[in-house]
């Protein structure tokens, strides 16, 4: 999605030439079925490859799962193998066997549909398969008879089966990575299932919304999950062939998507256009985007439109941060990944957090950092850019360059959660954390909760001035949560007490002596306000100081989740 000039509002129904087809709705639906038939499900191809060749071929390793692939074949071969072979793995396969695995849509179907494309009648692996003799192997399978070779093919494209719980099994299509087809990636190339779109998918909070946004759609991963619980989605792209891939996927999927396919538009509106050129003048109660958010160095050279902005640094992520509260409906939230430069002696949260505008609530969590030189083996290797020595190192020494330019000494990655509040509070909220441990996934539910009780706490804040705030309250100590007490061998009291979240985020919190006592006391019986009155009559602290500084820490426990209102 790089920045164009005049990309403007466009509606999308291309028919793009080097993108899968979806012209042929009746061929969608003939291969829908052919897939179901041969169980090619995330259940499916891991039942017939194995957990431990499975979990390889997640790790991007497709040694194992070919190995296997040649075993059953070898063992008289199932249909099963067929899609594996050409769409996972890579690898040719045989007209017959082709034929064998897809009688519903045929061989002329596939090819129309653009997923797959003849080699030649020579047989051998397809230029980038991953080994010889899978194909040879799958002919046999398929019952050829001796004479002349066979046609042989392979995938023009991945076609990947996921599980979610948008709508169970489903098939996303995108281009074939490195590991399939080796040598670097085209710079329009599509993306398929990553990690980055999982991360996303995982995080966003699942709240029914009227209408909501994909900006920087893909292959429509994130739009597959909004159908779920938004009533119309507007997915955007600047990229021709994303738009392609995505509508081709959403109308495989048509119905497991609730989608009708005649009448896409209904739930499902495709356009071109860079950043919020698609849509200005609209407005949405949730937008989600993956943008391109890598921080690549301004060579003059055609980027990667999957994952490079266009625009020098971090500006990508500043832009969509700074500008998406305007496209916001009142109540309205946004939820982004991004990358963003730390400056050499700053905090790491100094330069993402004056991204943020005024009156706009937002929760950033920064996930990881990494050094501009573990940055530049990242992404020169993501696209397959260190095949090439010389080039290497070319691209290497100008993303360090880069970086020096602007004297960063890391980067940082995270989620960016943004609302426009739903009347205009003195109140907003902006809070910026780093979380590097593992966290719970989904982690979405748990963020609405945080939200939830963060909104709550801030009707009491705004209460607090007439002496009412959390002291009336019931508060219990949340399910996931124990606490352990750490002391010196013969100690008479514990030296450190520490309370831990078993879910959720996962946070650690440190306890004083009279926190500890006030969290012991939360069972639902006396109120906040009852609990703090009788700890300062125990510890001899009877003035107003100790009670409301003790009810400020117990505000932060229920906003961490360690505490929560009593129901």
């Amino acid at each position: 999605m790089p920045v164009t000039e005049g990309a403007g509002r466009q509606e999308f129904d291309d028919d793009v030439p080097s993108a899968p087809s979806s012209t042929d709705l009746p061929a969608l639906e003939a291969l829908a079925g052919d897939l179901a038939a041969l169980d090619y499900t995330v259940d499916g191809v891991e039942a017939l490859l194995g957990v431990a060749a499975y979990s390889a071929l997640g790790r991007g390793q497709l040694v194992p799962a070919l190995l296997e692939c040649r075993r059953l074949l070898r063992g008289g071969g199932s249909a099963q193998v067929i899609p594996v072979l050409l769409w996972l793995l890579g690898e040719t396969v045989p007209e017959e066997g082709l034929h064998a695995a897809f009688p519903g849509i045929g061989v002329p179907g596939l090819e129309r549909l653009r997923l797959i494309e003849r080699t030649g009648p020579e047989g051998g692996a397809a230029e980038g398969a991953t080994g010889a003799g899978a194909g040879d192997a799958a002919e046999g399978a398929a019952g050829s008879g001796a004479g002349a070779a066979p046609a042989r093919w392979r995938a023009a494209v991945e076609l990947r089966p996921y599980g979610s719980d948008v709508g169970g099994n489903l098939w996303v299509a995108s281009d074939l990575g490195a590991e399939q087809r080796p040598g670097p990636l085209r710079h329009d190339h599509v993306l398929g299932i990553g990690g980055a779109s999982l991360t996303l998918a995982q995080t966003v909070l699942r709240t029914p919304v009227d209408r909501a946004l994909d900006l920087g759609t893909g292959c429509g991963i994130q739009a597959f999950h909004l159908l779920a619980h938004a009533r119309h989605v507007t997915a955007t792209d600047i990229s021709d062939r994303a738009l392609a891939f995505a509508r081709f996927n959403l109308l495989l999927n048509a119905p497991a998507l609730d989608l009708d396919a005649q009448r896409l538009g209904n739930r499902v509106l495709l356009r071109r256009g860079s950043l919020l050129a698609p849509v200005g003048g609209e407005h949405f109660d949730l937008v989600v985007s993956n943008p391109p958010f890598v921080i690549t160095p301004r060579t003059g050279e055609e980027g990667y439109t999957y994952r490079d902005g266009g625009l020098a640094g971090d500006a990508i992520v500043e832009t969509l941060v700074r500008d998406l509260p305007g496209i916001l409906a009142p109540g309205g939230a946004a939820q982004l990944l991004g990358n963003w430069e730390i400056t050499e002696g700053t905090a790491w949260d100094r330069r993402i957090r004056s991204f943020v505008p005024p009156g706009v609530d937002a929760w950033i969590i920064q996930r990881e950092q990494l050094t501009p030189v573990q940055y530049a083996e990242t992404w020169l290797r993501d696209a397959a850019e260190n095949r090439d020595r010389s080039a290497y190192l070319d691209g290497f020494a100008a993303y360090l360059a880069d970086f020096a330019s602007r004297n960063v000494e890391a980067i940082g990655f995270g989620s960016v959660w943004l609302r426009r509040p739903g009347t205009p509070s003195n109140l907003v909220r902006v809070t910026l954390e780093e979380i590097t441990h593992d966290i719970e996934q989904p982690v979405g539910p748990h963020l609405a909760a945080a939200i939830g009780r963060n909104d709550w706490l801030a009707a009491h804040t705004e209460q607090a001035a007439s002496g009412i705030g959390i002291a009336d309250e019931f508060l219990l100590v949340a399910d996931d949560v124990t606490e352990e007490r750490h002391q010196r061998p013969g100690a008479e009291h514990p030296g450190v007490i520490l309370l831990r979240q078993g879910a959720g985020l996962r946070r650690t919190t440190l306890l004083s002596t009279e926190l500890a006592g006030f969290v012991s006391a939360c069972d639902g019986d006396l109120t906040a306000g009852q609990i703090a009155g009788a700890l300062a009559m125990l510890l001899e602290r009877p003035d107003a100081a100790f009670t409301s500084a003790l009810l400020v820490d117990v505000e932060q426990l229920i906003r961490e989740g360690f505490l929560i209102p009593a129901p």
